[in-house]
């Protein structure tokens, strides 16, 4: 592994340091039970820090604040405005403490630190400044009805949600979704992923030093069968939003009938990344190798199906490859870290698993295919050959730096492939014919297509998935939907 460290700021050892407590009601409190859980650097493998874990009692406890908070109080009187200058100061706290956010992402999660930075810090700042702008543009219709009736519309906040977030990118996939629910006037009890708490729980008393009113957030740590499950079952949480597993979405669907909430799922994703025989190969194989490695490969979007036209498949092949063996691994802290560890011993199994799977199905390992580094939950970035559209590598999320390359012969076949699958979150298209690929673009089965590049964020542009990736869509205006019911008023003018 590589050795030159970045320093630790001072505030984020102290933090480490302290018993990580619960947020609720605008103060820090362990869990009633008395509760922790430890969390790792993946990285390493030691303890990080201890956490105060959530059990549904505290749920119960975060559910009574937020909806006090919704109902009564200064949020509840608070205008717009007055609602846009909070998440305004938000975002501005939170560049100011980007240093110590991206430290704590890249010791909780494993990615570099740079990137944490760069990307994460930079794209949560970008979603609060975005979203504290729409608040106080959400308007309703006037409906000319007749002549004696007027009807209007107002878009209201839907009340009380529950957010749960994962763990590859929390504080961003966080401000996805608190940014939208702040600008519409919800309250909101999010549970952080529980191999990644610590930015979130750092981040709370930045809310709270914004000038939030106690009870509008809460944060509760905690695992999923007992925090999350909490979340999803409970009576007076209007609406869930969840990114995560297809499994776990399906389940949140199924409690989430028994009271009739609202649901926004952002799920899993197999996307195809298409290198069709015009393409500027160098782009292409540059946004192939970032397409499925970045984050890891612990990206929904990942473009983990490189289709090539046979014409390219062997210089594809023989790049990515060469591209695979020089990535520095390393942990997230150290200066020349390109590629962090997996977030868990859990998931370092699974990735390996799945080689393993694709091994003995046929396929071969042209790169990578091990473990990296006697500690630490390091995966070699993998690219497999000789696949087949029938192989588990092919169908399942792995979730890890794990590529399949396949070839085709035509833009048909490759797009009735590529749509070949229970999944439809992302895809790419490389072409230097911009009229074939808006062609392309059309035909596939997709939440978002990208052009000759690959995931693209921002907050302005939506993002959710077709199929079994998910339900509503995150970001831009539409993610405002999520959070607001539209009531139809009628007034007898006769």
């Amino acid at each position: 592994m590589l050795t030159k460290n970045i320093e630790l700021k001072p505030k984020v050892k102290a933090f480490l340091n302290e018993e990580i407590k619960m947020f609720i009601n605008g103060e820090f409190a362990p869990s009633i039970s008395g509760k922790t859980f430890e969390t790792y650097n993946p990285a390493t493998e030691d303890v990080l820090a201890v956490v105060c874990e959530a059990q549904e009692e505290d749920i119960d406890v975060a559910v009574k604040a937020a909806r006090s908070a919704f109902e009564s109080g200064p949020w509840a009187e608070m205008t717009t405005a007055e609602r846009a200058h909070l998440i305004y100061k938000l975002a501005d706290l939170i560049e100011e403490h980007g240093e110590e956010l991206a430290q704590l992402e890249a010791l909780d999660n494993g990615k570099p630190y740079q990137v944490a930075l760069d990307d994460d810090i930079a794209a949560t700042v970008e979603n609060y400044r975005y979203y504290a702008g729409w608040a106080t543009k959400i308007i309703g219709q006037t409906i000319p009805i007749s002549k004696d009736y007027l009807n209007y519309t107002r878009h209201e906040p839907v009340g009380v949600v529950g957010q749960i977030i994962p763990w590859n990118f929390p504080l961003v996939m966080s401000s996805w979704k608190m940014g939208a629910a702040l600008a519409t006037g919800c309250t909101i009890v999010l549970k952080p992923a529980e191999q990644t708490p610590l930015s979130l729980l750092y981040a709370a008393k930045l809310f709270k030093e914004a000038g939030f009113p106690d009870g509008v957030v809460n944060f509760v740590p905690g695992f999923g069968p007992e925090a999350g499950a909490a979340i999803v079952n409970h009576h007076d949480i209007d609406k869930v939003a969840f990114t995560g597993s297809t499994v776990t979405g399906k389940y949140i669907m199924r409690q989430s009938a028994e009271t009739i909430k609202h649901v926004t799922l952002e799920l899993g994703g197999k996307s195809p990344n298409i290198i069709l025989e015009d393409a500027d190969l160098e782009e292409a194989i540059n946004g192939a190798f970032q397409g499925i490695m970045y984050n890891h490969g612990q990206n929904c979007s990942a473009g983990s199906r490189v289709f090539v036209h046979r014409k390219h498949y062997e210089t594809v092949v023989n790049e990515l490859v060469k591209m695979a063996n020089n990535v520095k691994l390393g942990a997230g802290m150290e200066k020349e870290t390109e590629m962090g560890p997996l977030v868990s011993k859990k998931q370092q199994e699974r990735v390996l698993h799945y080689i393993e799977q694709g091994k003995a199905e046929g396929a071969t390992v042209a790169a990578g295919g091990e473990r990296a580094f006697e500690k630490g939950y390091f995966v070699q970035p993998t690219v497999f050959t000789d696949v087949t559209d029938d192989m588990t590598i092919v169908k399942e999320e792995i979730f890890g730096p794990v590529v399949v390359v396949l070839p085709f012969d035509s833009t048909e076949e490759v797009i009735e492939r590529a749509n070949r699958s229970s999944y439809g979150l992302a895809a790419g298209v490389w072409t230097q014919n911009i009229k074939t690929g808006h062609q392309v673009a059309n035909k596939l089965k997709a939440g978002t297509v990208w052009i000759n590049d690959y995931n693209l964020e921002n907050a302005a542009a939506p993002f959710g998935g077709f199929k079994q990736s998910g339900i509503g869509r995150e970001l831009g205006s539409y993610a405002l939907d999520n959070y607001t019911e539209v009531k139809s008023v009628w007034v007898n003018i006769k």
